[in-house]
């Protein structure tokens, strides 16, 4: 079973002016895995509060996997990446990749995420796009490699041989 937390960030869904409709898209992709999503925080766009969210999903709750959403374009407000890195021990860069070079594919623009992925302690952290559509095509496309990296990180698992 993978532990799941999610973290919005939104300053209009943090302030409660916003639904946050990619959490239940997120929620409703992981039913295609062995998981549960254990802790959910929505949070504003705000260096100090993403890392904290960040760090208690891993440290506090001790997620399997962390899923961000939001905060990775180009707005001057966007700095879930910059808050991602500034928690993460390594660099997962192929999840980011493929989302970009697969969603590409589908709208040119998604080469425009400054989404990255990486590993904290034995929990992956994952910058997923904000809106429920790119949520959608984003996670779709990595779903299926995510229990097997869980169970690496885990040490469930001690090759990466096919």
């Amino acid at each position: 079973m993978i532990k799941v937390a999610i973290v919005t960030v939104s300053d209009k869904g943090a302030s409660g002016q916003r639904e946050d409709i990619s959490r239940k898209t997120i929620e409703k992709l992981l039913k295609q895995i062995e998981s549960k999503v254990i802790w959910y925080s929505i949070v504003s766009d705000e260096m100090s509060v993403i890392k904290n969210a960040l760090i208690e999903a891993v440290e506090t709750h001790q997620a399997d996997l962390v899923l961000t959403t939001g905060g990775t374009g180009f707005s001057k407000r966007d700095i879930t990446p910059e808050a991602t890195r500034a928690v993460i021990e390594k660099v997962v860069p192929g999840i980011s990749e493929i989302i970009r070079i697969e969603g590409f594919k589908k709208a040119p623009n998604a080469i425009l995420s400054r989404a990255i992925a990486g590993i904290r302690g034995r929990s992956l952290i994952i910058n997923l796009p904000g809106s429920p559509k790119g949520v959608q095509e984003s996670l779709s496309i990595i779903l299926e490699a995510l229990p097997h990296g869980i169970a690496i990180l885990k040490g469930e698992v001690d090759e990466c041989g096919n």
